[in-house]
């Protein structure tokens, strides 16, 4: 049996949806001794996120930027919580409709994922800083 806890930090990034496979792969070498079982990801932040989506083309990545930005605006009337600015409750906002965790299935070393899809921080503040990400692998 095979039991993994890593916390990972992840470089600052830009406002946007950026591609981490390789950094979290990379941060864990025990993966390739797993023949079968979970990877789960854990974002240690209100103002960020995780999800899975297209990892060929960048244009989605920024699609999902100017959705988001559009559906979960900025400078609303009915804002209260801005202390941090006019990023911050729509930064929680985004967060909490997207989440911070993923479960991923691992086999024969690999995670299974399909052929286009990635793994993405979705940095959701202008400066959000190094994020922190707990990943924890159990199998066998």
């Amino acid at each position: 049996m095979i039991w993994v806890r890593k916390s990972l930090s992840l470089k600052p990034r830009s406002r946007g949806f950026h591609l981490i496979d390789n950094e979290i792969v990379n941060a864990i070498p025990e993966l390739s001794q797993c023949s079968v079982g979970l990877l789960h990801l854990f974002l240690q932040h209100t103002s960020a996120s995780l999800t899975i989506n297209e990892n060929a083309d960048p244009t989605v990545r920024m699609d999902m930027e100017s959705h988001f930005n559009q559906f979960v605006p900025e400078r609303q009337p009915y804002y209260r919580h801005d202390y941090e600015g006019d990023d911050d409750i729509p930064a929680h906002i985004k967060s909490s409709i997207l989440g911070v965790a993923l479960t991923i299935p691992v086999e024969a070393g690999r995670l299974q994922m399909g052929t286009w899809q990635g793994i993405y921080l979705g940095e959701h503040r202008d400066n959000g800083g190094v994020r922190k990400l707990i990943a924890t692998l159990q199998g066998q």
